[in-house]
């Protein structure tokens, strides 16, 4: 079988078996998790046999492995759709298949055990497939619904299948198919559990609000095709195709077609990779299930924004050289990816939830990529998003498996109020759970970017160090900063979490969790240590010179320009600046947060209670929008379309209608209807009564009568006829 072939088939095991659980298997619980199991690790198997045939292929990124067939005919031609390998989707394959499976073997442990408060006691009928129970409150029926575990496994089936096609993708058209079926997925996975009403309005917002980057990304995708005739990367991203479109103006702000088609193909990664100002919805996706968190915030959804920049980055960078003046689309993606990294961590300061954090944590994280890329660090921005996704989902679902064993600790001691997510509620977890501990330790020091063991101390250096090296001293410093919160609030994080003795009786009654949930976690951090250690860069003491920077050359490839994101040279500055901020905020946020007891107070709420509510209240922004968007959309629904649009116009026009027919009809009936066809009508009524009036005096007997009356009229005719004739 050809490597082609072998691509082709990467995506389907996980859309056979959604087909299968949902069609076939759906009642049986244990052979849903099997079958979505096992169409992971097909998926896996293949991905890693193509990744191990490409990874030591010379000019991969100038003949990448391709395979195009005709999909829709054209005017003129036919619209091709088909799979490219080439480095960027051969890095990105790796960390999604590994990713994906350690999740899908993750979830069944998870999933097993019960569900979250408020996830039950939904009047009225139970959902269609929803295992339920009934029970009586004095004469109400209630259903209690059971966690849905087929769909589940169903759904993240289906989600795993939308980004490998987004993945091993020839072009955008079926890269939009893969991501907007991931935001069907995204929407219905958020409010799995909608018997909760915060899941539901979490589940909405999710879908209204990447909705609005994916019109605009439509709009730019049209645009493109409009101007080239074509989607496919082979044929919109060689330079004879940019050069035409850099030097064609769109008429727009003074934008040529490629800043403009840049532009709003940016837009729909500023939604889905939850960019400021479209960040609203990520947090409030906490309310799936943690292993969903840990795809859409990890593997898959919020990393296909970012892989769509560096995708679509010749397109964005198309006549600017390194060291010179921005262009508009790089200029708007190094202001809204530096801003996003520094906003999104210091909400993260004042986050109590284990799983909001690294919601924020991830958006900040994000932006680093996004900013990386705006200043035109492309390696350095591939290679953050691959260790990134390492850790993250790491870190996910290591806050799963802490949730989990606190709500053993909620049934042992028989207290179901206490939220078993507020790291206020925990501490201790370290004795209780060393497995966990051990490994979310290390995905926190990857995050943190803890110096030479991480990952993520190799990805965010070679950021810093091409902001410093370029002369871009304020994203410089602002990432840096950015970087010394993030290290603060992960310590934070495990401090609270782990270390000191336990604040509730939940914490104090937690345990371990099982093998099938810890296993993924050595796994996930054994990447998230070593995945960095491919990307060294040459120059760097002692161990740069043993370890080729295989990262850089494989995927810099991809712009034969080594200096597109490749690791500045002799430069200590944004090393030692890199060891400082990690270093540092990890020991003030130890220090910080050591000693805090049972009911004791944040210390930055202690230290300063108007700083603590504006972080905590995440800076208002979704009161804002409220005040702004929602309110406004609602009072338009309500006065303008209710009352002006359907009420008065539609209503309205269908009412003259109505009456214009009744008019008619009374005309109808006073100068047609009363006159002609009553009177006629009435005539024929007066006719047939009196014949038939005649015809009863002739059946009542009297008869007899008219025959005597006739022959004595005729006896009387003929005696003057006979009198007369004589």
């Amino acid at each position: 079988m050809t490597t082609e072939s072998l691509v082709w088939l990467i995506p389907f095991p996980p859309l056979l078996a959604f087909f299968v659980i949902v069609l076939f298997i759906n009642r049986y619980q244990s052979a849903s998790h099997w079958v979505a199991i096992t169409g992971a690790g097909i998926s896996w198997l293949l991905s890693m046999i193509v990744f191990l045939i490409v990874a030591g292929m010379e000019n991969l990124s100038k003949h990448p492995i391709l395979s195009q067939i005709n999909w829709l005919p054209t005017q003129k031609d036919w619209l091709k759709i088909g799979v490219q390998i080439d480095p960027l989707s051969a890095v990105t394959l790796f960390f999604v298949a590994w990713t994906v499976l350690m999740i899908f073997i993750y979830s069944v442990g998870y999933h097993n055990y019960g569900q979250p408060k408020g996830d039950h006691d939904v009047p009225g009928l139970p959902p269609h497939g929803a295992t339920v129970k009934e029970k009586r409150e004095g004469k109400k029926k209630v259903f209690s619904i059971e966690p849905m575990y087929s769909r589940f496994f169903a759904l993240i089936s289906l989600f795993a299948f939308a980004m490998y096609v987004l993945v091993v993708s020839s072009n955008l058209l079926t890269l939009y198919i893969g991501w907007e079926i991931m935001g069907f997925c995204s929407y219905a996975l958020i409010g799995f559990w909608f018997g909760k009403d915060s899941a539901r309005k979490a589940a909405v917002k999710a879908f209204l609000t990447t909705r609005v980057g994916d019109v605009f990304m439509l709009l730019g995708l049209v645009a493109l095709y409009t101007q080239t005739g074509s989607l496919s990367y082979q044929d919109v991203f060689n330079h004879k195709m940019l050069e035409t479109l850099a030097g064609s103006s769109s008429g727009f702000l003074g934008l040529s077609w490629a800043g403009l088609i840049g532009l709003l193909l940016f837009i729909g990664t500023v939604g889905k990779s939850a960019q400021f100002p479209l960040h609203v919805w990520l947090p409030d996706a906490m309310e799936g299930p943690t292993p969903v968190s840990a795809m859409i915030h990890a593997a898959t959804m919020v990393s296909a924004g970012v892989y769509l920049v560096i995708r679509i980055f010749p397109l964005l960078s198309i006549g600017w050289e390194p060291g010179h003046a921005l262009t508009p689309p790089l200029m708007a993606l190094t202001v809204i990816g530096t801003f996003t990294a520094l906003f999104a961590a210091t909400i993260a300061l004042g986050q109590n939830d284990i799983k909001r954090v690294l919601a924020y944590s991830t958006i900040s994280q994000l932006g680093y990529m996004i900013a990386a890329l705006g200043i035109g660090a492309y390696v350095a921005a591939a290679f953050h998003l691959v260790t990134h996704a390492f850790f993250k989902a790491l870190l996910f679902l290591g806050s799963g498996s802490v949730i989990h064993g606190m709500e053993h600790g909620a049934h042992h001691a028989d207290d179901h109020h206490t939220d078993p997510q507020d790291m206020f509620n925990m501490g201790g977890l370290r004795r209780k759970m060393p497995f966990t501990f051990w490994t979310f330790l290390l995905g926190g020091l990857a995050l943190a970017g803890f110096p030479l063991v991480t990952s993520g101390f190799w990805s965010k250096d070679e950021i810093l160090t091409y902001a410093f090296k370029t002369g871009q001293m304020g994203v410089f410093i602002a990432l840096a900063f950015a970087a010394l919160l993030t290290a603060f609030y992960t310590m934070r994080q495990i401090t609270l979490t782990f270390f000191g003795n336990p604040r509730t009786h939940l914490a104090e009654y937690a345990h371990e969790s099982t093998k099938v949930m810890v296993i993924p976690l050595v796994i996930l951090a054994f990447f998230a240590v070593t995945a960095g250690w491919v990307g060294i860069p040459y120059g760097f003491p002692v161990i740069g010179g043993l370890i080729p920077p295989w990262f850089e050359e494989f995927v810099g490839s991809m712009l034969g320009e080594e200096a597109h994101g490749a690791a500045a040279k002799g430069s200590l500055v944004p090393l030692f600046t890199s060891i400082i901020v990690s270093l540092g905020g990890l020991f003030l946020g130890w220090l910080t947060y050591r000693g805090v007891k049972a009911g004791q107070k944040d210390p930055i709420d202690v230290f300063s209670p108007s700083i603590y509510r504006v972080l905590k209240n995440k800076y208002y922004i979704d009161e804002i929008y409220s005040i702004i968007f929602i309110k406004p959309a609602r009072w338009l629904a309500d006065v303008f379309t209710s009352k002006v649009l359907d009420q008065t116009i539609i209503d309205g026009f269908l009412h003259a209608i109505a009456n214009f027919f009744m008019w008619s009809g009374k005309i109808l009936r006073n100068f047609f209807d009363q006159p002609v066809v009553n009177g006629a009508g009435d005539s024929l009524s007066r006719g047939i009564q009196f014949f038939g009036w005649r015809m009863r005096f002739i059946q009542s007997g009297k008869i007899q009568n008219y025959m005597i009356l006739t022959i004595f009229i005729a006896l009387i005719t003929g005696a003057l006829v006979l009198s007369f004739l004589l």
